[in-house]
């Protein structure tokens, strides 16, 4: 069965713009094919994620990624593939992504201080963090946004 899964961020993408306060993932980590950057903290909001504990309290870790929905994503995108896991991990960004991004795209109005929680959330799911700005390629605004500099990088 094939199940539509198209992020709108790479893993590389989404570390580079700023996720898990840039500590989570590090660029040593043996998931990786190549080095990716990793920018040190969060491109909308400090301190957007739950605590690994809650990610174990309500089942979303797998014993086949124990660092949970990044680390699926991660190995997938360099082509992993488990048929059973991935059907249930693209449920759930589905269902997140169509949650959050429907709620920034009606209430964002394309100011970059609205939704920050939400925004940032959307992120670390690879999902567009801005669908409340109609703009082509959103990797480069993002970055050109947030200014990113060697300086702010891993």
């Amino acid at each position: 069965m094939t199940h539509v899964f198209n992020p709108t961020f790479t893993p590389y993408e989404m570390l580079e713009l700023g996720i898990f306060d840039g500590s989570y993932y590090l660029d040593t980590n043996p998931d990786f094919d190549r080095k990716p950057i990793i920018t040190k903290s969060n491109l909308f909001m400090e301190g957007a994620s739950q605590p690994l504990q809650v990610w174990q309290d309500n089942g979303w870790i797998t014993p086949e990624d124990p660092m949970g929905w990044f680390q699926w994503y991660l190995r997938y995108y360099q082509g992993r593939r488990i048929p059973e896991l991935d059907a249930f991990q693209i449920k759930r960004w589905k269902s997140f992504g169509a949650r959050h991004g429907a709620q920034v795209k009606k209430n964002g109005n394309g100011d970059l201080t609205k939704r920050r929680k939400q925004r940032q959330a959307l992120l670390h799911w690879g999902f567009d963090p801005i669908p409340d700005i109609d703009i082509q390629n959103k990797f480069e605004f993002l970055c050109k946004k947030v200014k990113l500099t060697v300086d702010n990088a891993v």
